[in-house]
């Protein structure tokens, strides 16, 4: 968004989604929605991604706004792995429990469950690698190579920051 974008919070009736008029004087940003906390006195209020990574080498990049958790294999895995030649993806909208298996990996040396580090709901699946399983070999923890996207439970963000390691702490833990 640009710098140049503001909210004019007075003219939009915080309990509906009505939407407001924009003026000639200022660009604005119209909300078909309730104001979200986002939005608190105009101002931005910073939203975080984090980052965590499970001992059998899958990562989670989990948005504090969205409630959304992209999950794929760490680049020490697929390095392990070699050329991955098929991904096993699972299916949009079913249920996840922690530690559950949501699909694998194969590659031309092995296959490898891919594990999910936390419970919740499938919201999407890269289809992408069906037709192009090598994009986790290229770009393993960026965005191509994401395997599945989870709405994330209640209560697990707390044990996402609690159990799983940081970068620092994985990073440690692949060297053990």
């Amino acid at each position: 968004m640009a710098s140049t974008l503001r909210i004019v919070s007075r003219a939009l009736p915080r309990a509906s989604g009505t939407l407001c008029r924009a003026t000639a004087a200022a660009p604005v940003r119209i909300l078909g929605a309730p104001l979200s906390r986002r939005h608190l006195s105009g101002t931005a209020v910073r939203f975080e991604i984090i980052k965590r990574y499970t001992e059998d080498h899958e990562w989670i990049s989990y948005d504090t706004e969205t409630g959304i958790g992209t999950i794929g294999i760490t680049n020490y895995a697929q390095e392990k792995l070699g050329e991955v030649v098929f991904i096993e993806l699972p299916e949009i909208d079913s249920s996840v429990e922690a530690d559950d298996s949501i699909g694998a990996v194969e590659s031309v040396k092995s296959a490898s469950d891919i594990m999910s580090p936390v419970t919740g709901e499938i919201i999407d699946v890269n289809d992408a690698l069906s037709e192009k399983p090598k994009l986790v070999n290229e770009d393993p923890e960026g965005e191509d190579g994401w395997i599945v996207r989870v709405q994330v439970g209640e209560g697990e963000v707390e044990r996402l920051q609690e159990e799983l390691m940081d970068e620092e702490a994985y990073e440690r833990f692949t060297k053990e």
